[in-house]
């Protein structure tokens, strides 16, 4: 998270929105402004929708219209010069509050969590919550996030999206932030 917060004191808004490697596979073919979005609505969905079953913070606070965002979904489905143009259109101070609640929220969900609930699977009825909620979209380059968060149990989750799914995207905002 200090590499995050370290962001937006050493970047101008437009290093946000840059997207050097527009070209490149991998999670360096994105923004910084993107990444984090991504990052974070992953992890409100799976830890409100999935976990927790309660209201996520997007919706709970009004942060779609806060952040402007054009999508309530992770973002995946969007590709090349979409995820440029859509960066543009945050606002990064409404982003970072939003961030700074969902990581909070995240922390005090994982500390409550006893080591039996760390096993209970996804349910079939969460499954068919998390596909109400369009939070993910129905493009293919999407919609596997469901079978995908769906298939594994609290642990799972915990270890993918929140870690290593952190550590993919920051080390790409790295990669992105040196090239510019």
């Amino acid at each position: 998270m200090n590499t995050i917060v370290s962001f937006k004191s050493e970047l101008s808004r437009e290093d946000f929105n840059a997207i050097p490697f527009i070209n490149a596979h991998g999670y360096h073919c994105k923004t910084i402004a993107y990444s984090l979005w991504h990052i974070f609505r992953m992890e409100d969905i799976v830890a409100h929708t999935l976990i927790h079953e309660d209201e996520q913070i997007f919706f709970k606070n009004n942060y779609q219209e806060r952040i402007h965002a054009p999508l309530i979904t992770t973002g995946n489905e969007l590709v090349k010069k979409q995820i440029a143009d859509f960066s543009k259109l945050l606002n990064l101070k409404e982003l970072y509050l939003y961030m700074e609640e969902v990581k909070a929220s995240t922390e005090n969900i994982i500390q409550n969590l006893s080591f039996d609930e760390m096993k209970n699977k996804i349910t079939e009825d969460k499954k068919e919550l998390l596909q109400s909620l369009h939070v993910v979209s129905e493009d293919e380059n999407a919609f596997w996030l469901i079978d995908y968060w769906c298939g594994k149990d609290i642990r799972g989750l915990i270890q993918m999206p929140f870690s290593r799914h952190w550590i993919m995207h920051v080390e790409a905002s790295i990669r992105i932030k040196n090239k510019i």
